[in-house]
């Protein structure tokens, strides 16, 4: 590693670490935890409040917390996915299949793939859509645990574009 890459690599620790202390100060105990920086990426363009523990949905009206909204997100060139959707037994179902009916919409928000942190587009989906997608994969399935996916032909048939290019 030559002097301006060690010097390129400080910068971005120090950045990082700059952006953690701002986070810890609004509540985000850990910026890098999987998915969170998208979230906020996504909360900020659509005016949501992003929920800060993992278990809760995505993001909420910040005038209404009851009323809440899942985000999902890929690059141009992949598949939204929910991950570890239940088949069976039918209380885990019950459980996953709340993680989907507990929010006013869906938002798929494709980010670029060189540019990861920028956002292309991102589409309105009605959790209804989601539902009975995730329902008709289930049932296909021969595992009783999935991750469901869902395309971009498939978001922008079954939503609306609410952002981007």
């Amino acid at each position: 590693m030559d002097q301006n890459e060690l010097e390129g690599v400080k910068k971005i620790v120090t950045l990082i670490s700059e952006a953690q202390d701002i986070g810890t100060k609004l509540g985000y105990t850990n910026l890098l935890q999987p998915g969170l920086v998208k979230e906020l990426i996504v909360g900020s363009i659509l005016g949501h409040a992003v929920h800060k523990t993992k278990h809760d949905a995505d993001a909420f009206d910040p005038i209404d917390r009851t009323i809440e909204y899942e985000y999902l997100s890929c690059f141009e060139d992949g598949t939204f996915q929910l991950d570890r959707m239940f088949k069976f037994p039918e209380e885990e179902h019950q459980k996953s299949m709340h993680r989907i009916t507990r929010n006013k919409y869906f938002y798929c928000a494709v980010f670029a793939r060189k540019n990861p942190l920028h956002v292309k587009a991102i589409y309105q989906v009605p959790v209804q859509a989601i539902y009975d997608e995730t329902n008709r994969q289930l049932a296909n399935s021969k595992n009783n645990i999935s991750h469901v996916g869902f395309t971009i032909p498939w978001v922008k048939e079954n939503g609306k574009k609410i952002y981007g290019e």
